[in-house]
């Protein structure tokens, strides 16, 4: 079994090379996985036409590593930036996901693989010289360490979900994945009762464990009594719901799930398949006769579906349980709390894989009255993903739940046979699109309960809440909105020149995007932070973009804009908007008659090297514009990369200078200008300042 290792002990070498361990074990068991795969061709083949071919998470698993190693000023120097270009970013089905194959040139699976060997030895050496203090905390560089083999942790579980997708051809058998051959008819499901209490979620700084941003805080919430399904619903029970004409039936179907079904085609589940009038179900590496005694693996569509269709057949409502009802019952049945550190455990789940690489039947692991409260599938709940109080992003990975804060990503509870490391623990919170596939099923119940959260309806962090203000809001000391007044100075210059592309390098919460849209065919937004461009994606998905910006002490003013109150909806079918790296941009960013840069040189890891790639991306002619105030921060830039703003030889040299350095062989500067804007923090206390804005021309060397 492989140890989850605490923050907490007395020995910090000791802890150190109990890491150490927990890392190679779970990176090499993530190698193994993919010797499922026979065939290289698999592995830029798309197992599902939503998300990038498998080849991309081998190699996304290493490249995470390296990239918040990097964010976190553990290294210096990168492995691989090319490689840690493609396999940064695209990992969900995100809107905003860049899933054209034609912007991708796949290394192949042996150049990734020695990429994963160096990444390897990277790690294997910071773990041996990183001082270490017990017990680690989220502000300890170990955090990144473990955030790092928990990330691939989750990979590794969804891996195999993608591994299941893939045609059987390219599939073959290994000994170390053994499956369950336990099959039979299934029990008949009952409803039990479950008396009701007091629940507490969430977890503290002091726990025991590593845990994501989501898990930390506070929720309260008192349950009434409620009857819950005594087994997960198997796969006998699904399928009464299939003969019985579910799928075909729009009535118990809600209008997300009608339309997922008028997408998909689907007349039963994605893992089952129908051969010669009989179901057969895929697991990792073959093709079995429908096991009646597992758990049925569904979406949340699916699962909803199924309980108002047994609703009918029961005589009385049943739905799927909430977050705290789920808890209630992990409480009532006696399952213990899976601490994987352990030494040593007796098996009561089919979770970590300790027992099989596959679901086993229901009614083989009893807990209490119940089975299979934890482990064999993750169980879909009606609470969709939500923050607890005290909630804060780790600064190093700030985008791992925000983007699940919109009220379309459901919780799933319990775990799964490879669900491993955090993935298994009692307080981890993962939420998924509703017609997402995990190896996830469900339970029913039976309740009175009607749940009272809301997700992130305003944004209210503050830097984002800063951010949409600038971006989008009015200040009071009379100064212009600033993106806004760069985009028309941008129009202004190019009044006259090709207005085809435009890329928006550091484009924030969108507004200097969409301003630029009025006069180009195609503008894309890129920034570093995913939370940034969720916010500018949901502008331009809904139109509208609420926050609250404090006021002051405890009191925040909410504010709500659209594009249409800025004469901008007709421009935001002309922006897209993507997460990248501004000193590691991909290849594909290029064409561009127009490139901006706004506040952006002086924030940057190494400047030097974004502006040497932008001549390579404009076109002939094309311009560049950057603005910044040239707030040289150690923080943001190491010093020895600062473009200006020192001394050399004993002279100044100002970042203006340095940008004619840099920029003079293949390009012309036509002007400089001061560009104020203003930053508000609270109602009365605002940040002035003024920007320098550079215009370049690109001269040809023909």
């Amino acid at each position: 079994m492989v140890k989850m290792p605490t923050l907490h002990g007395t020995d910090p070498e000791q802890k150190r090379q109990d890491i150490k361990a927990y890392f190679q074990a779970c990176y090499k068991r993530y190698e193994s996985l993919f010797t499922l795969v026979n065939d290289e061709k698999a592995y830029v083949q798309k197992a599902d036409p939503l998300r990038h071919p498998i080849l991309f998470y081998y190699g996304h698993t290493a490249t995470f590593f390296i990239n918040k190693f990097k964010l976190a000023k553990l290294i210096d120097e990168r492995v691989n930036p090319k490689f840690e270009s493609i396999f940064a970013v695209g990992v969900d089905e995100m809107s905003w996901d860049d899933l054209n194959e034609k912007h991708y040139d796949w290394p192949t699976v042996e150049e990734t693989q020695e990429y994963r060997d160096k990444v390897y030895d990277v790690v294997n050496r910071l773990i041996d010289t990183l001082p270490i203090t017990l017990p680690i905390t989220d502000t300890s560089p170990w955090w990144v360490v473990l955030m790092g083999i928990e990330h691939e942790n989750i990979h590794f579980e969804t891996s195999s979900v993608l591994i299941r997708q893939l045609p059987l051809e390219y599939i073959q058998e290994q000994a170390a994945w053994k499956e369950c051959k336990i099959y039979g008819a299934a029990p008949k499901n009952q409803m039990l009762d479950v008396s009701g209490g007091k629940v507490h979620l969430g977890k503290t700084k002091e726990s025991k464990l590593f845990g994501w941003d989501n898990e930390y805080g506070t929720y309260d919430v008192d349950i009434p009594d409620f009857k819950v399904s005594k087994y997960l619903t198997s796969n006998a029970e699904f399928l009464a719901f299939v003969e019985d004409g579910g799928y075909e039936n729009d009535h118990f179907w809600c209008s997300e799930g009608k339309a997922w079904k008028a997408y998909t085609q689907a007349k039963f589940p994605l893992f089952w398949c129908e051969k010669k009038g009989e179901y057969k179900l895929r697991t990792l590496s073959r093709e079995i006769v429908l096991p009646l005694s597992w758990p049925v693996e569904v979406n949340h569509l699916e699962a909803a579906a199924f309980c108002k269709w047994k609703s009918t057949k029961l005589g009385f409502e049943v739905t799927l349980p909430t977050e705290a009802e789920y808890m209630r019952l992990r409480e009532v049945s006696g399952v213990e709390p899976y601490v994987i550190s352990q030494d040593t455990r007796k098996i009561t789940a089919n979770i970590n894989l300790e027992e099989y690489a596959s679901s086993v039947p229901i009614d083989r692991h009893a807990h209490g009255d119940f089975y299979d409260v934890i482990g064999n599938v993750w169980q879909w709940s009606n609470t969709p993903m939500y923050p607890f109080e005290g909630f804060k992003v780790h600064p190093i990975y700030d985008d791992f739940t925000v983007p699940t804060f919109d009220g379309k990503h459901n919780l799933i509870n319990g775990g799964s046979w490879i669900s491993c490391g955090n993935l298994a623990t009692e307080r981890s919170r993962y939420g998924f699109r509703r017609h997402f596939y995990q190896h996830a099923g469900f339970r029913y119940i039976q309740s009175e309960y009607e749940e009272k959260v809301t997700t992130d309806y305003y944004t209210t962090d503050s830097i984002i809440s800063q951010y949409c203000h600038f971006g989008w809001g009015e200040n009071r000391l009379g100064v212009e909105n600033y993106p806004a007044k760069c985009a028309s100075i941008a129009l202004d210059v190019m009044q006259y020149k090709s207005k085809k592309k435009a890329l928006d390098i550091g484009c924030a919460i969108g507004r200097s995007s969409f301003e630029l849209a009025r006069g180009f065919d195609e503008v894309i937004g890129v920034d570093f932070s995913a939370r940034f461009i969720q916010e500018a994606e949901t502008l331009k998905e809904d139109g509208v973009l609420r926050y609250a910006v404090p006021t002051e002490g405890e009191l925040s003013d909410f504010h709500e804009v659209s594009l249409s109150q800025f004469g901008l909806e007709d421009t935001k079918e002309k922006v897209s908007f993507w997460q990248a790296d501004a000193c590691n941009l991909k290849p594909i960013y290029e064409g561009f008659d127009l490139i901006f840069g706004g506040n952006l040189i002086d924030r940057l890891y190494d400047p030097q090297k974004f502006l040497d790639s932008l001549a390579s991306r404009l076109n002939e002619e094309g311009v560049l514009i950057l603005t910044s105030p040239y707030t040289w921060q150690e923080e943001s830039t190491p010093k020895e990369k600062w473009i200006g703003g020192y001394r050399r030889d004993g002279e100044n040299v100002t970042t203006l200078q340095g940008l004619e350095e840099i920029l003079g062989r293949d390009f012309t500067l036509l002007e400089t200008r001061d560009v104020p804007f203003v930053i508000q923090e609270t109602a009365r206390k605002h940040q002035h300042t003024i920007a320098q804005m550079t215009i370049w021309q690109k001269v040809s060397h023909e």
